[in-house]
């Protein structure tokens, strides 16, 4: 029923001031204020005895009846709460009523009655409580009294508001009658009129009486029922009496008249008596007062002071002697008593759609017309208002709040509009207190921009708060630094909420693939992100493209419907229905051009029109209203016929939905024109005779389908439009427009049908849009703001702006924004503008500039955690870097290169290599030249000893640089993700510079150094990712090396780096170790005084690669340039030795050989063996590596027997065979080395090589391959040699000639089946013969050596008879052999016995065999000596190439008969 729930128990009496209320106390209590009351009234002789005529003593009722109480209550024996309080109010009651007494005593009784409140003797169990509950309300309601002085008539009115507050603060209130309340409110508001006119004190504690009642009575809404009673008499009536003629106040309904505030007769008090035991009352309360407190007097209530906002709009100014200005107090007094209410009731008012109409409605609408208040504390107060109803009710005022910010808060911050700084300053402080509600601007976003049928109210506060930001030409204000605040307050909320919850990347997609009717659409849950986000993004998605759409309307209707097809908001083929739709909710659109679309007489407009009319909902609206509604959305257009199309289409419309009293629509037709008629005579200025309301009433006749309409129905619509203007011009710019009546009417029909309102739910659904669209002005805005800042708060509030700003652009992957911000930071820290050649003066303006050390400490810190989204930012970033390199403030894990590292040069430094170029040292001899570096030294010194201002200034630089982590950014880069890694990369290349070709230094050369030893780190530290980054660095080193022609750092560290990164990633990285290593061909392409300077260096990292990442090196473009390197190396002095260790380190045991790499080591062994740096013992160990290899050869080929097939063995033996040419020839070239122990060592490694060929099974083509450009050539080249050169140059020649002679014969033999099978047989044994012919003749100094003149015959011999053994050669019987002629042409110049003794008639002898000491069978003879050769070279092989089979020889191990 509306009241107050009871409670369940009731507290037992409460101590007051430490006494406890019994049955023993009360008494005690009443007879003291019996007392206190008689004591005032024997004061005054009035009260004093009366005498009759027979001179009986006769005392007024008054005090008789006080006399009475006073003889009952010791005599009490019931409890307090048995005992009815009317018995003891009612005597105090009666002098609170009396007219005949004085304020005095009218005073006491109050206080009295005040104190038996207080005392809370009396709850809602106590016997007869409501009756006088009810009771002392009536009673003081109509308090009467004589006024003897102001003071006292003001004491008893502060009495009466004291009693009042008791009775709602006390324990019984909750029995008092929603009447009873109202009379309270009633009364203690007259109270506050009334003292206007009196003192200053009353006036205070009235208005705070009538606070305090407010919020006791609306703090128990949420312990209210609702209720649909009603109360008879409200207290708005009361707002009617203050708004009369006169504005006189009036209490009790009768103007305050000698102190009676009572409007009853005299002598109405009637109270009912009762026996004390018995305990209850006989006063008689109405069916209204037997219901207690609730709703209906709390809507009755808070009408009443929406009321008092209509009293304050339309108050006259005439004559009052309020002391505070009317038409600010009344309003201000007012919004602060509903803004007690809405706190005190908060949500409760949602579950009670009486209080929820009123807020929405009236009290809003007051809201929006005192929102434009010149006054700043009522814009204040409206503004608290507003936002305690924003954090209670949003769900159900949706719309009010797009009004308010619109049409106030966007008017009242912008100076353009006319309001004051006051004004705006209120406005954006309010905004500001809006902002920092965490929910605020996402609900607006998602609520209102999401909603194509609302305005952007997140944009254009958004946009709003960075404007305002802005210091425009002058110095930063209060304004600015709010309008930062709000700014600073939505991106933190942004930036928890990605804290809060999971931030989804994926892109909604929103896309419109076919048509779907937008005004359609609708969301399944709205209380489930997952649902209600997608939908949102579609509708601002949609709203997007119907304001293009709209644009494009406005240049061109048809190019607007075309874009909007285009899109698939519109059909391919246009409806009626969808494009009336799009006119209808679109916003943004020329009202002038709707107009004339619908009144066009086309078939297909005419459609629209009427299909836009049906779009409308008039249901249960009065004509004017309805009509407002309609032109509210166009202009109606100017032509007669268009007018009627229009004015048709909406009598149509309406007529459906309002048939009651029009009887057809040609009469809403025919009443609609006139409405129009009568607004143009109305408000036309120009029209100086108006319409009355008998002329509208008369020109409305018999419309009705012939009948009149009623009188009343007319004459209401006559008032309304002479009241309010039906505006057929409507304004383009609705959103920044007054809330006019009619628009606030729409307003309220518009927010019936509108979508729920969505509930925040700390989640960043919405956020990426949101910034997307704020980013751009809000971080100009703060920079600006922190650029023109002098205070540390301020500075604080930029910085945390800018890290919410990094913090959310990361999240989202909004990588421009980030940038952005990098390179204003990058600006405020001023580290770009000092000077790097005056280190000190700059290291102290850096050290003095708060803002340039914090705004580095950001940047550094943006850098480091948000790496990852940077993309441009990076050069600035290293800009700073770079100038804090110069000016020494960089920590040494930065600074410094990594020394452990890093060669230490055993020749020349680079200040070495300086001077050997031919710079002057500072250094020079001579008196002059000592007496100069002395003064030199003196200078140093004078400058080195920096001021204790500089060593404070260089020790804050440092501590706040070593808070950067600058280092992190480069040691952690392996966490960076490859899109932020490669502009890091290439701003450090753009930092380096770029050497010109021919110039030895960049602009900047320690710049140069520095970032080179950067991105040598970011390399290292990116090991899995080298592939990524190796083009770019490969090219930057390359382009210093090949531009570098003179020794410096750059090229230095360019050429160690390379070698340092090949060093530390070949173990890891197997499929880029070829790339790497191709990369070391740059150091063969240094220019000569560069790789003189730093061979040595060069030489031990290459063997340090090689020793440590050797199995990694597998391929043949790898070892190329490692050997290529080490081969260079030969012909160093001082690199020599350490490339050759890396060599034998390689070949030794062929541990690391492979056929990739064994040619390329063949080639360099033989350039260290011909290399004369060394000593001989070098050369020879090179001979031995060449020689040992063949054992690799041997390897090889076996394993390609067992393991591949046919195909791939044929394809194997040809690469082996290939590589075997490639030793011989490398051995051969060394054969005529000057140095005969190197020469002759070369030739039996040459021996070694072609004899072991046996074990690796060469194709036969091979041998001729090898006989001439090898042996034939080393036997020419030695021929020449001896012939030519002198003894000095080549010592012991004819020793080499034997050798090599030897090693011609024994080869030929060995492998004498393989040559006989050759069609080349035939040459090349003739170019055997020839060769001994010729050694046979040479003269070695003029003179023929005795050696060779013996030794030749004899190898000739032993060649023919195993040439005769083995039947290679034979005399043909046809008698026509060339090999047998040639053969003895040759030979006969040699030793013409030769013939005869191998061929002696030519018949082949058979050997005799005799047995030696041991048993054994021996060849006898030379033709035994020469099988023996034979088998002694080519092993167990017989003819066919297998093991010799029970041979009768026996095979000799040696060759040492030979001579």
């Amino acid at each position: 029923m509306g009241c107050i729930k009871m409670q369940s128990e009731i507290e037992k009496h409460n101590a007051v001031d430490g006494i406890f209320f019994n049955k023993t106390t009360l008494p005690y209590i009443l007879n003291s204020e019996i007392a206190a009351v008689l004591a005032v009234m024997r004061r005054n002789v009035r009260w004093g005895a009366r005498y009759m005529s027979e001179d009986d003593q006769i005392e007024h009722s008054l005090i008789q009846n006080l006399k009475v109480l006073r003889k009952q209550i010791f005599f009490w024996q019931n409890p307090c709460h048995d005992i009815s309080p009317s018995i003891y109010l009612q005597p105090f009651l009666d002098v609170i009523r009396s007219d005949e007494t004085g304020a005095p005593i009218t005073s006491v009784a109050l206080s009295s009655v005040y104190k038996i409140l207080t005392i809370d003797v009396i709850d809602q169990k106590t016997i007869n409580a409501k009756n006088a509950m009810h009771s002392v309300v009536d009673a003081v309601s109509s308090c009467r009294f004589e006024v003897t002085d102001p003071a006292s008539e003001e004491v008893v009115l502060m009495k009466i508001l004291q009693v009042f507050l008791a009775c709602i603060k006390s324990k019984a209130s909750v029995v008092l009658s929603n009447q009873h309340v109202c009379n309270i409110v009633t009364t203690c508001f007259r109270i506050v009129h009334q003292a206007s006119t009196k003192g200053e004190l009353l006036q205070r504690i009235a208005r705070q009486t009538m606070h305090e009642l407010v919020r006791c009575i609306f703090s128990r809404l949420s312990g209210v029922e609702d209720s649909k009673d009603a109360l008879v008499n409200g207290v708005t009536t009361v707002a009617q009496e203050i708004d009369g003629p006169d504005n006189e106040c009036v209490i009790g309904g009768k103007q305050l008249e000698n102190g009676n505030l009572s409007s009853e007769k005299d002598g109405q008090s009637q109270p009912s008596d009762a026996s004390p035991e018995s305990g209850t009352s006989v006063a008689e309360e109405n069916t209204v007062d037997d219901v207690p407190y609730g709703i209906p007097c709390m809507v009755e209530i808070f009408h009443f002071l929406c009321s008092l906002l209509n009293v304050a709009e339309h108050a006259s100014t005439g004559r009052r002697s309020n002391t505070i200005a009317f038409d600010e107090d009344v309003p201000l007094f007012a919004l602060s008593l509903i803004n007690s209410a809405i706190e005190l009731g908060g949500p409760s008012f949602h579950q009670h759609p009486s209080l929820l109409n009123i807020i929405q409605d009236e009290l809003f609408h007051n809201l929006m017309q005192f929102g434009l208040s010149m006054s700043p504390l009522i814009l204040s107060m409206v503004c608290n208002i507003v936002l305690n109803l924003y954090h209670h009710l949003r769900t159900q005022l949706k719309l009010q709040l797009e009004a308010f910010f619109s049409c106030v808060v966007l008017r009242l911050a912008q100076s353009k509009y006319g309001a004051s700084y006051q004004q705006q300053e209120v406005a954006m402080e309010a905004l500001v207190d809006f902002c920092r509600q965490k929910s605020f601007m996402v609900e607006m976003y998602a609520n209102l921009d999401c909603d194509i049928s609302c305005g952007n109210v997140f944009e254009d506060l958004t946009s709003l708060l960075s404007k305002s930001a802005f210091p425009v030409n002058s110095p930063l204000s209060s304004m600015h630094i709010l309008a930062l605040d709000g700014l600073i307050a939505i991106i933190q909320g942004m930036a928890e909420r990605i804290d809060s919850g999971s931030v989804n990347l994926d892109q909604v997609s929103v896309k419109f693939e076919e048509y779907s009717p937008f005004w359609k659409t609708a969301c399944e849950n709205y209380s489930d992100p997952a649902s209600w986000v997608p939908f949102m993004l579609q509708k601002k998605y949609i709203k997007t493209k119907l304001f293009i759409g709209a644009d494009h309307f406005n240049q061109d209707p048809k190019k607007g419907l075309e874009f909007l097809q285009g899109s698939h908001l519109l059909p391919d083929k246009l409806d009626p229905q969808s494009v009336a739709c799009f006119l209808r909710y679109t916003t943004g659109l020329d009202k002038n051009l709707v107009g004339d679309y619908l009144g066009n007489h086309d078939d297909f407009c005419i459609q629209v029109l009427h299909e836009f009319a049906r779009t409308f909902d008039f249901q249960d609206m009065n004509l004017d209203m309805a009509l407002r509604l309609f032109l509210e959305a166009f202009r109606l257009p100017g032509e007669a016929q268009k007018i009627h199309r229009v004015l048709e289409a909406f009598s149509e419309r309406y007529y459906e939905q309002s048939p009651e009293i029009l009887v057809d629509k040609d009469a809403a037709l025919v009443l609609s024109y006139s409405l129009i008629l009568l607004n143009t005579d109305q408000h036309n200025v120009q029209v100086k005779k108006k319409m009355t309301e008998d002329d509208f009433i008369r020109n409305n006749r018999q419309i009705n389908g012939g009948g009149d309409l009623p009188r009343d129905f007319l004459s209401e619509l006559y008032h309304s439009i002479c009241k309010n203007e039906i505006r057929t011009t409507p304004e383009q710019s609705a959103g920044l427009a007054e809330m006019t009546s009619s628009r606030w009417i729409s307003l309220m029909y518009k927010s019936k049908k509108n979508s729920p309102f969505v509930l925040f739910d700390c989640g960043p659904h919405l956020d990426k849009d949101m910034f997307a669209i704020m980013s751009g002005p809000a971080i100009a805005a703060i920079s600006v703001v922190f650029d023109n800042a002098e205070h540390d708060d301020v500075y604080k509030s930029c910085i945390d702006g800018f890290l919410a700003v990094a913090k959310i652009s990361a999240s989202y992957h909004l990588q421009n924004v980030l940038d952005d911000l990098v390179v204003s930071l990058c600006k405020f820290t001023t580290l770009l503008d000092l000077d790097p050649a005056s280190v000190d003066e700059a290291v102290l303006a850096f050290s003095d500039d708060p803002k340039a050390m914090m705004a580095t400490e950001t940047l550094f810190s943006i850098a480091n955690k948000y790496g990852d989204n940077i993309r441009s930012g990076w050069r600035n970033i290293l800009d700073c870097i770079l100038q804090l390199h110069k000016l020494g403030l960089l920590p040494a894990s930065v600074d410094s290169a990594e020394e452990s590292e890093k060669p230490v040069p055993k020749s020349q430094s680079s200040s070495n290599l300086t001077s050997s170029m031919g710079i002057t040292s500072r250094k020079s001899s001579g008196l002059m030249g000592r007496f100069s570096q002395l003064l030199y030294y003196d200078t140093e010194e004078t400058v080195l000893q920096p001021t204790d201002e500089q060593l404070a200034a260089q020790q804050i630089s440092r501590q706040t640089i070593e808070k950067c982590n600058v280092d992190s950014i480069f040691t952690e880069s392996k966490f960076l993700q490859a899109e932020s890694l490669l502009p890091l990369v290439r701003a450090l290349i753009s930092a380096a510079g770029r050497p010109q070709k021919g110039n030895s230094f960049v602009e900047d050369e320690d710049d140069a150094v520095f970032c080179l030893e950067l991105l040598i780190r970011i390399t290292l530290n990116n090991r899995d990712r080298i592939a990524l980054l190796w083009e770019g660095i490969h090219e930057h080193i390359a382009n210093i090396v090949q531009s570098t022609v003179i020794p410096c750092a750059l090229v230095e560290k360019a050429v160690f780096g390379l070698l340092r990164i090949c060093q530390r990633l070949l173990p890891y990285k197997e499929n880029v170790a070829d790339e790497l290593l191709r990369s070391l061909q740059l150091v063969l392409k240094l220019d000569a005084r560069v790789a003189d300077a730093y061979c040595e260096q060069i030489t031990q990292e290459v063997t340090r690669l090689v020793k440590t990442n050797a199995p990694q090196i597998r391929s043949q473009i790898g070892w190329r340039t490692i050997i290529t390197l080490l081969s260079i190396t030969a012909r160093h002095p001082e690199a020599s030795e350490t490339g050759f260790d890396a060599l034998v380190f390689i070949m030794t045991n062929g541990a690391h050989l492979l056929p990739a790499n064994y040619v390329l080591c063949v080639d360099a062994s033989r350039q260290f063996a011909e290399s004369r740096l060394g000593e001989t013992e070098r050369s020879v160990h090179s001979l031995d590596l060449m020689a040992g290899s063949i054992t690799c050869l041997a390897r090889w080929a076996n394993e390609a027997k067992s393991t591949m097939t046919d195909g791939d063995m044929v394809k194997m033996s040809q690469n082996i065979g290939e590589m075997w040419l490639r030793l011989v020839q490398g051995l051969r070239k060394v054969c005529v080395d000057q140095r005969f122990e190197v020469r002759n060592h070369a030739i039996l490694s040459l021996q070694k090589c072609l004899a072991g060929a046996d074990e690796i099974s060469l194709p036969r083509d091979f041998w001729l391959q090898c006989f001439e450009p090898v042996i034939f050539s080393m036997l020419d080249d030695l021929q020449e040699i001896a012939q030519v050169r002198s003894q000095k140059e080549y010592r012991n020649m004819e020793a080499t000639l034997i050798l090599a002679l030897k090693l011609t014969s024994k080869v030929f033999l060995q492998f004498l089946r393989d040559l006989s099978q050759l069609t080349e047989f035939h040459d090349l044994w003739l170019g055997v013969l020839t060769r001994m012919e010729n050694y046979m003749k040479l003269k070695i100094r003029g003179k023929k050596s005795y050696e060779l003149q013996e030794m030749v015959p004899e190898l000739l011999k032993n060649t023919l008879i195993v040439m005769k053994a083995w039947g290679v050669l034979v005399k043909s019987d046809s008698g026509k052999d060339s090999t047998w002629e040639s053969t003895w042409v040759h030979v006969n110049k040699i030793d013409q016995t030769l013939q005869s003794e191998v061929f002696p008639d030519q018949v082949d002898e058979q050997p005799e065999l005799k047995q030696d000491e041991t048993g054994s069978s021996k060849v006898s003879g030379s033709v035994g000596l020469a099988i023996h050769y034979s088998n002694t070279v080519i092993g167990a092989t017989g003819w066919e190439g297998g093991p010799v089979k029970s041979s009768p020889l026996k095979i000799w191990t040696g060759f040492t008969m030979l001579r």
